[in-house]
């Protein structure tokens, strides 16, 4: 009974699967379509690997181009007084490329040059006919500064001395010890021109009227610079105080 049996299990299972033949005496073609048949199912062996990002599988935006910073990085100074808008102006590129603390080096250059022009420029109109501290010689105040005692050259030596010493320990980084060079010129965090002394107590707390107070200064001391600039060439060039030059003699 056990020959039967087996014999139908066989011719079955022949029936079931496509060109099966016996194990005992297998074919080469029937080996051939049973591998093929394997390798079907597995895919390609070395298809192309393909990512694929977020905004694709979802339908998202791709992220926006990240935002140029505001001219100087928004410093005060870029206000038009004459047309109200933006200036902009830097002709020749000294802001390009330029991290925000080199940009605030250059505005404190700014603000020292102008606050320095800001009191020459008041000098040259009183300190031809008004000098207390020493005996002038009168005329231009151009030939008046060689003439200065020695005692108050270094009496003004010592003193512009403390205060620039003074604006160093604000806004400026110490030197390394090895390098003698600091990492960056200004301490990070530090305003432009923010030295804390304020002794009349004209600083503004709001922030919008502190900001208006730094345009104007930065509008007077650009203007400082170029008439204390202009006097020294009048003074230079006509060899006359600028009262004289323009008609007042006696002033």
């Amino acid at each position: 009974l056990e020959g039967p049996l087996r014999e139908s299990s066989r011719i079955a299972l022949e029936s079931s699967v496509p060109h099966f033949r016996s194990t005992r005496h297998p074919r080469p073609y029937t080996m051939l379509a049973l591998a093929s048949q394997s390798i079907s199912f597995a895919g390609p062996a070395a298809a192309p690997s393909m990512k694929v990002s977020p905004q694709m599988l979802f339908g998202a935006k791709a992220p926006a181009a990240k935002k140029a910073p505001a001219f100087a990085y928004g410093l005060p100074g870029n206000f038009n007084a004459l047309g109200g808008s933006e200036l902009n102006f830097d002709p020749a590129g000294f802001l390009e490329g330029k991290s925000e603390l080199e940009v605030n080096r250059y505005r404190e250059a700014e603000l020292t040059h102008g606050r320095v022009g800001m009191l020459a420029s008041l000098g040259f109109l009183v300190q031809e006919k008004f000098h207390p501290l020493f005996s002038g010689d009168g005329g231009p105040a151009i030939d008046q500064i060689p003439a200065l005692p020695v005692w108050l050259w270094a009496v003004m030596a010592g003193g512009i001395g403390l205060a620039e010493s003074k604006r160093i320990s604000i806004a400026f980084r110490e030197l390394d010890g090895t390098k003698l060079k600091a990492e960056t010129a200004l301490k990070p965090g530090y305003t432009p021109g923010d030295l804390g002394f304020d002794p009349f107590g004209l600083a503004p707390e709001d922030p919008e009227e502190f900001k208006l107070m730094q345009e104007k200064e930065l509008a007077h001391a650009r203007l400082a610079m170029i008439a204390a600039a202009g006097f020294l060439a009048q003074e230079a060039v006509t060899k006359a105080t600028w009262g004289t030059a323009y008609g007042l003699p006696d002033f």
